[in-house]
């Protein structure tokens, strides 16, 4: 990444650090993948999650590079209890990181996220958000909150490309790719292909008789930033909900898009995500919401009508 000239400076500087420890791994993960030597650790925090020895030193570092650009906050990873970094008893920010999501594919060189989002305990909501593609040409997706009080949303790519993210203009859930992490067989997939409903309103023809919609699968907070580029249309997850180190960079992102993320109720998911104490903090990293994100909220309801969500 060459430039974040026009967004604010925090989100600058943190967006360096995730280019800069994506440069760093990517070696490292793409040795895993040709030598199969995964480096795998037991998970003492998440036993149903893959956890290799990369997380470890992605969480280790993301610590140490934080600290060199803010004096004082609370580092609350997923693969660590969160504690104060700095001077400061009771600092306002809190530096939520996902080091290496789906990690599991990253150590076969598939695929590879990395998540950071900075949220203010004084204004209870995120000011900054990035979120990081190890393999892709399309490297980080970028969230900010400006001196003016609007939220921004940004892409920026390999060769050093911004662009601006913005709502694009409204598909029908029969024109629609929608995406869901239905990696794990029995919990995600048979869950999803039993939503006849949904599935018929996708395979819907359109006037000239094709079928357009799409299910596809997609990861973590990197499937909203996909719904904020425009490059699908909608993510539902509603089978096991995603924890807020998978949620929240996304949701902040699409927001600032333009897009929307809504509950199963149908009522918009806050980006107050209650973050005021170290107890909060350790609880909301407990918790999972589930949600469907879209562009727009009329393909939100829409998707929202055909889901019979388990109760």
């Amino acid at each position: 990444m060459n430039s974040t000239n026009g967004i604010p400076e925090l989100a600058s500087r943190t967006a360096e650090v995730v280019d800069t420890l994506m440069h760093e791994i990517r070696p490292n993960l793409i040795e895993a993948a040709f030598s199969g030597k995964a480096g795998e650790s037991e998970n003492r925090r998440h036993s149903d999650n893959f956890l290799s020895v990369h997380d470890m030193w992605m969480h280790e570092r993301y610590r140490e590079l934080m600290g060199q650009h803010l004096d004082s906050f609370v580092y609350a990873s997923e693969e660590g209890d969160p504690q104060v970094i700095g001077a400061e008893i009771d600092p306002d920010l809190c530096v939520l990181v996902d080091p290496l999501d789906t990690s599991e594919l990253a150590v076969r060189g598939l695929l590879g996220y990395t998540h950071v989002m900075i949220y203010s305990r004084a204004l209870a909501r995120p000011i900054v958000a990035v979120v990081g593609d190890i393999y892709h040409h399309v490297r980080l997706y970028v969230a900010a909150r400006h001196d003016d009080g609007k939220d921004r949303a940004y892409a920026f790519t390999a060769d050093g490309e911004c662009r601006t993210l913005s709502q694009r203009a409204p598909k029908r859930l029969p024109e629609s790719l929608l995406t869901n992490f239905l990696m794990k067989p029995g919990e995600r997939l048979i869950p999803l292909a039993s939503q006849e409903r949904l599935m018929a309103a996708l395979d819907q023809p359109d006037d000239h008789g094709k079928s357009r919609g799409r299910i596809g699968v997609d990861f973590g907070s990197v499937s909203l930033c996909h719904v904020a580029a425009g490059f699908t249309e909608g993510v539902l997850e509603f089978a096991k909900g995603f924890a807020i180190w998978d949620l929240a960079p996304g949701h902040y992102i699409l927001h600032s898009a333009g897009g929307v993320v809504i509950d199963l109720d149908g009522n918009p998911i806050s980006l107050d995500y209650h973050l005021q104490s170290l107890a909060d903090i350790a609880k909301a990293m407990d918790r999972r919401q589930k949600f469907i994100a879209a562009g727009n909220p009329e393909l939100a309801q829409e998707v929202l009508r055909h889901l019979n969500p388990p109760r």
